[in-house]
């Protein structure tokens, strides 16, 4: 079954992107994922297709209509996909996010601008805010292409090396262990001699305490998570 997707954005034209290179680009040509793209201005019954307003109760920027952006989200068949407004201050995107909405049939993304939606559009149409990260961009349409690339990998037959996503940071909890690769020794720095003994435990054994080094140092969120894991059995 075709995973499907749905972006609404004001600027339909930035898709496919990136998204339609490499892996991604393939699966995308062999139907593994489809991608839709909406032009909210076209749902805009005003007679310049404004699509936003000043905010209620003063301020700077302007806020994308509820009613422009109410119309667009119903013109896409929902199909029990996940509807998803891309904002920073939604929930941050966590890889066990993404492989729900890996396996889910699809994702609408609503990608926005200026200062964001009005809120009662949020409300009514039961939408999920995704951060993915804690910083500003200047629209959604980045973001919604990190999320869709994160998801649509993880599609059976994207990779094509379905161990290698085992092992990737955050799918044990852990950051990713160094990795290593020809020639043996370059700039007087060499291959660590244990990935080179043939001894497999020797090497797993290897991964996982530089894994967990890693975790340790620079992410002391994720470590103290897997230590409190630990404990608990």
């Amino acid at each position: 079954m075709t995973y499907k997707t749905s972006i609404l954005t004001l600027f339909p034209e930035a898709f496919p992107g990136i998204l339609g290179t490499s892996i991604i680009g393939r699966a995308l040509e062999n139907d593994i994922w489809s991608l839709e793209t909406l032009d909210i201005r076209a749902f805009s019954d005003h007679k310049h297709r404004s699509v936003d307003d000043t905010p209620a109760g003063g301020g700077a920027g302007m806020v994308l209509r509820p009613d422009v952006v109410a119309a667009t989200i119903d013109a896409v068949d929902r199909e029990d996909r996940p509807l998803i407004y891309l904002s920073p201050r939604g929930k941050t995107l966590t890889q066990a996010r993404v492989r729900e909405l890996s396996q889910s049939p699809g994702v609408i993304l609503i990608c926005g601008r200026f200062e964001g939606l009005d809120e009662r559009v949020i409300e009514a149409r039961g939408i999920e805010e995704v951060s993915i990260g804690d910083y500003i961009l200047a629209g959604g349409e980045v973001a919604a292409m990190v999320l869709l690339e994160a998801a649509v990998r993880l599609l059976p037959g994207v990779a094509g090396n379905d161990l290698s996503l085992e092992e990737e940071s955050f799918e044990s909890g852990l950051l990713e262990y160094p990795h290593y690769t020809r020639p043996r020794v370059w700039e007087d720095r060499a291959i660590p001699d244990v990935l080179l003994s043939g001894n497999h435990g020797a090497v797993e054994k290897w991964r996982r305490e530089k894994a967990e080094e890693l975790t340790k140092v620079r992410r002391p969120d994720l470590w103290k998570a897997h230590m409190e894991r630990k404990e608990q059995g």
